[in-house]
């Protein structure tokens, strides 16, 4: 009983130390609080009002886990997750029981499905589309649904890595995003859309003007199918990009030509650029130095804007036109931007896309320039509206970013992302491995494209890219719903011109 007794005493001397240590604590953090003069609450109430600091930055987790509905959660809900993730591990996608969706909220898409569908012999695989019939090198983009711009140095390598793996397993294009060519958006072998920000990095020169020398270097790469000229983006429109110093190592201070230890930003615009016809003449001499087809991405403020650029394009013929636009919705994401900007800047994609391609078919240019539509497009809803609503293709970052198994953890701008995703800290990564996670990609690239073939069929027309806005319902404010080709109208010419 001896050793017994030793073992309590000393137990209770342990106890009594901790006891004492904490009492200690409390008393000093009972001062500071007093002390301070920044926090209200925490002088008031010494100690216990620290709590509430706690349980503000916990609720975020608190509310996706336990409280909010499958339907409830911003900027991306449970259920829109929980889709990609079941795609991306290749599971079926059926459901039991009945919709959970409120199919009375105003503004809520309803295809309307055909009295007597194609049979499964008369379904058509969506064809390739051609893109820049003017440059030297036009491109027959062979997949509707593609990966948006994502820098490297935003995300991170081993994100690429599976994001190139997977674009070139489901045969679709991966774009860079403004932050360059590394060598892992070219390990996998996909088809790369080479992003152009208003920074200009990894085809500028010593002074940060756009090199001829190097877009001919970049555009040498037979991987690289086309140029994207960044104007503008829908998190942030009318400010440039943000990479915070803790996330540029020395790989990513290379490849952009940054500094190390400094913040990255991007002006707000292209210096060069002060007009569309600026603009056209940038398209036409990166289109001219590297052959191949170069579009622009922008966000939407209003009709004027595009009702001057496709007047200008007429004028000038339609070989001077943008081989693309990339429309990004006001509520498209990023990794870090002012909160007005998220917030309150640019219309959103389900107005832009069909003020644009309004706008671009009364033109006479629908043949011309391709649309491209991004902004938090995630499932085969959103893209299959997208694509009735006007656009050629749709591209997505955070569906992909979840099929890489984003959790929505909203860390991107602090370079402690917990799926590696996001990050540069070696032992965070480790816990992104490409050799699954490429597959992933793919299955989620695929699974998006046949469903969205499954609902153009259930309207009753072969492939996606014959839907168009008498196929959809849009939900009014009184419960009913109306045809969105009665709602969005267009006009007699643009009837003539889309049939």
């Amino acid at each position: 009983m001896g050793w017994a007794y030793y073992a309590l005493q000393v137990m209770a001397g342990a106890f009594a130390l901790f006891v004492g240590v904490m009492f200690l604590l409390v008393v000093v953090l009972f001062m500071i609080d007093r002390i301070q003069t920044g926090d209200a609450i925490r002088r008031n109430y010494p100690v216990i009002g620290r709590f509430r600091h706690l349980f503000t930055a916990l609720g975020e987790f608190f509310r996706q886990y336990f409280f909010a509905m499958d339907r409830e959660e911003m900027p991306f809900n449970r259920a829109q997750r929980d889709w990609v993730a079941r795609a991306g591990e290749g599971r079926g996608n059926t459901v039991a029981f009945g919709s959970t969706r409120n199919l009375n909220i105003p503004g809520t898409p309803i295809f309307v499905n055909a009295a007597f569908p194609p049979l499964e012999d008369q379904f058509a695989s969506t064809a390739p589309m051609l893109i820049g019939p003017y440059a030297r090198q036009p491109y027959n983009a062979p997949s509707i649904f593609n990966i948006s711009g994502m820098s490297y140095g935003a995300i991170s390598r081993p994100a690429v890595q599976a994001l190139a793996r997977g674009a070139a397993e489901a045969g679709i294009w991966l774009n860079t995003g403004e932050g360059g060519l590394s060598p892992y958006h070219l390990e996998g072998g996909c088809d790369i859309v080479y992003q152009i920000g208003t920074a200009k990095y990894g085809v500028r020169d010593e002074e940060g003007n756009l090199s001829d020398k190097r877009l001919r270097e970049v555009a040498a790469n037979p991987q690289v199918k086309m140029f994207e000229i960044k104007l503008s983006q829908g998190a942030k429109p009318g400010k440039g990009g943000i990479l915070p110093a803790a996330k540029i190592n020395e790989e990513v201070a290379r490849i952009r030509g940054v500094p190390m230890g400094k913040d990255s930003y991007s002006p707000n615009r292209h210096a060069e650029v002060d007009d569309w016809n600026d603009l056209l003449d940038m398209i036409a001499h990166i289109r001219d130095v590297t052959g191949k087809p170069v579009g622009f991405k922008a966000v939407v403020g209003g009709p004027e804007p595009f009702e001057d650029l496709f007047r200008i394009v007429r004028e000038r013929g339609e070989e001077s036109a943008p081989d693309f636009i990339t429309i990004d919705g006001g509520e498209g994401g990023t990794g870090a931007a002012p909160m007005p900007l998220i917030d309150l800047v640019g219309l959103p994609l389900r107005e832009a896309m069909l003020m644009v391609s309004d706008l671009r078919d009364v033109s006479g240019l629908n043949d011309r320039i391709r649309l491209v539509a991004s902004g938090k497009l995630v499932n085969p809803g959103d893209v299959a509206w997208a694509i009735a609503a006007g656009a050629d293709f749709v591209v997505s970052a955070r569906g992909f970013m979840f099929a890489l198994g984003c959790i929505q953890a909203l860390k991107c701008n602090r370079n402690t992302c917990p799926t590696g995703i996001t990050t540069h800290q070696p032992h965070l990564q480790k816990g992104l491995v490409v050799e699954r996670k490429y597959k992933r990609v793919a299955r989620y690239a695929r699974s998006v494209i046949n469903e969205v073939e499954t609902i153009a069929h259930s309207v009753g027309v072969a492939e996606p890219r014959q839907m168009r806005r008498r196929h959809v319902r849009v939900v009014l404010p009184d419960g009913s719903s109306r045809p969105m080709s009665e709602i969005f109208p267009r006009s007699g010419a643009a009837n003539k011109i889309v049939k």
